[in-house]
């Protein structure tokens, strides 16, 4: 959604900046948020005129667990009152986009049929790395569906050498 990215840009622009001593801290308690503001119900809460800021704010930041700094305080009060609440998981998005430029990196999500060892995931993500030539900050989640092998979305790039991605190609091939 454009308006939204368009709403959003602003504050994450502006967090970016002011956060630039701590962008890692910053970024784990701003994805905290943002998962909580991601709920419909707290959405429809916090839309509700008989509802006020502070209450919004306590249960926020109640439901996100996480210990905010003074900054991340007045950051989410100021997200509140402007009324920007549902815009927090794009400004955490645009967010993780600067910080990534900044550092050099990409987000990857690597979808697996299977649960990856640590020890295993440390090894795919260095091919990977070597795959698409930049540094990746690797997240996996699993999606029974593939039968075997691996999904990985980086941006708009993807490489699928699952199992179900190959009988895809087989049954294109035998229909053809």
């Amino acid at each position: 959604m454009a308006e939204l990215a368009t709403i959003a840009r602003p504050y994450a622009e502006a967090l970016f900046k002011s956060s630039q001593t701590d962008v890692n801290g910053t970024s784990q308690w701003l994805d905290a948020l943002a998962a909580v503001a991601a709920n419909q119900q707290l959405l429809q809460f916090a839309d509700n005129p008989k509802v006020q800021s502070p209450q919004v704010y306590d249960v926020v930041s109640d439901v996100a667990r996480v210990q905010l700094p003074p900054a991340g305080q007045n950051f989410l009060r100021t997200v509140i009152d402007n009324g920007r609440l549902a815009a927090l998981p794009e400004i955490a998005l645009q967010f993780r986009e600067m910080k990534n430029a900044q550092s050099g990196s990409s987000d990857a999500v690597v979808y697996s049929a299977f649960p990856i060892a640590a020890g295993q995931l440390g090894t795919v993500a260095q091919a990977l790395e070597k795959r698409f030539g930049r540094k990746l900050n690797v997240t996996v989640q699993e999606d029974p569906s593939l039968i075997g092998g691996i999904r990985v979305v980086v941006g708009d790039e993807v490489l699928d050498t699952s199992v179900k991605a190959r009988l895809e190609q087989m049954k294109v091939a035998l229909t053809a």
